[in-house]
């Protein structure tokens, strides 16, 4: 149980600093704002990019991933399919999909993985496919449902092109796919700069805590309550069955998808909804609360599978 408690440990403590930071006002008015157009704009590309320069594609391949990547379509699925019956909007739907199956697999998947699975790289086929599927299309999807993408059908169609963290990511996948080796020079400051991306994020999380009401009180509760119920409870669930019933994975095996599936929603999606001026409560309720309820579904999880 180490790796849960530290991994938590860690991001409560940078978050808790980050609510600090915004009750003494010493960053001003938009701090938070601030903090997430640079890691939306800067540090996460960097960051992505030196990832998935250094990384193994093979990995994608796997069946472990498929299990993983069933079960958060899946849920997110159902999160869009009552977000058409209600008519909440595709930007607002798409940040609810989002909070329903996009997992912590970076500051938090990564210590969990080392502590509790034996294996830091057990995390990073989910992490892979989250950056190079699920972060493009759903970005692509934000930028062509928001008033920023006016214009000719041509520049909308090429706004993918212009996203920062869209453009990073494929970099790193190009360099990767093509062998090529990054000099040092070039490669160690975008690792420095890259290794801003997490902590702006949770400062950013932290400060915007400052002023704002406890969760699943405010109008966006059934929404809410739905990409928490997806993400912690149904889609460890799904992962599960699908593992053990259809892929016939067993042991170490299983409890890595089924850990993985159980991992909270990533703070980056309070990024994207910032950025993109859509569904920010959402995505910050569903991150807190799924974070919290994440310590004892990831502790029932290992008792039971380890």
């Amino acid at each position: 149980m180490q790796g849960v408690l530290s991994g938590f440990a860690v991001i409560a403590v940078v978050i808790g600093v980050g609510y600090l930071i915004g009750r003494r006002g010493y960053l001003g008015p938009q701090g938070s704002e601030v903090l997430t157009r640079l890691a939306f704009r800067v540090a996460s590309p960097a960051l992505l990019f030196t990832i998935l320069a250094d990384a193994d594609l093979s990995v994608v391949f796997s069946s472990r991933l498929l299990v993983t990547a069933l079960s958060a379509v899946g849920v997110a699925g159902v999160f869009v399919a009552v977000g058409v019956a209600r008519r909440w909007g595709v930007a607002r739907t798409t940040i609810g999909a989002l909070c329903s199956g996009y997992v912590n697999a970076g500051n938090l998947g990564i210590p969990i993985a080392v502590y509790v699975l034996g294996d830091a790289s057990l995390v990073a086929p989910v992490l892979l496919f989250q950056l190079v599927g699920v972060t493009p299309v759903a970005l692509t999807v934000l930028d062509l449902s928001t008033s920023g993408t006016e214009g000719p059908p041509l520049r909308r169609l090429l706004t993918p092109l212009r996203n920062p963290i869209a453009v990073g990511s494929l970099a790193g996948v190009a360099v990767s796919a093509t062998g090529l080796r990054i000099p040092g020079p070039v490669m160690d400051p975008l690792t420095l700069i890259g290794n801003m991306a997490v902590p702006a994020v949770l400062l950013a999380f932290g400060i915007s805590l400052r002023g704002s009401t406890l969760p699943l009180r405010g109008g966006e509760r059934g929404a809410v309550l739905l990409a928490v119920t997806l993400k912690s409870f149904v889609q460890p669930a799904v992962a599960w069955a699908l593992a053990a019933g259809v892929f016939g994975l067993r042991g170490p095996l299983l409890l890595d998808v089924v850990v993985t599936s159980a991992l909270p929603a990533a703070q980056n999606l309070f990024t994207y909804a910032t950025s993109y001026r859509t569904g920010e409560t959402l995505a910050r309720e569903t991150i807190l609360v799924s974070t919290v309820l994440s310590v004892p579904v990831l502790v029932v999880v290992a008792a039971l599978l380890g």
